[in-house]
């Protein structure tokens, strides 16, 4: 069975460009390997936390919308645990109304 889901990870601050570009393309990597299919991405940027962690008052906040397996999360938020770039993410299945305004957002932002 095929879900859509969202995760959202925020990526250490001491990053370059390059770093966090690489960071990104390796989870979509591991997504590809268990044959999920990237929706839509997006890169919120450098962006103030709520609270410190490690230390970071800020991150590079990342999106990634994408339609998969079951067992495919498992294997993405083993490899969020094992990348110390990483200091938070939150991965969650969307249900019907969700991906129904995830893509009414999508347009319109395409239409901007």
């Amino acid at each position: 069975m095929i879900n859509q889901y969202e995760t959202v990870f925020i990526l250490t601050p001491v990053l370059s460009d390059q770093q966090m570009k690489e960071t990104v393309e390796k989870f979509k990597g591991v997504l590809a390997e268990q044959g999920a299919e990237i929706i839509n991405e997006e890169s919120w940027g450098l962006k103030k936390l709520a609270y410190p962690i490690e230390k970071k008052s800020t991150g590079f906040y990342q999106l990634i919308e994408f339609k998969a397996a079951p067992e495919a999360i498992q294997k993405l938020e083993i490899a969020y645990r094992r990348d110390e770039r990483v200091i938070r993410y939150l991965t969650v299945k969307q249900e019907k109304y969700a991906a129904e305004y995830a893509e009414k957002r999508r347009n319109k932002k395409k239409e901007a």
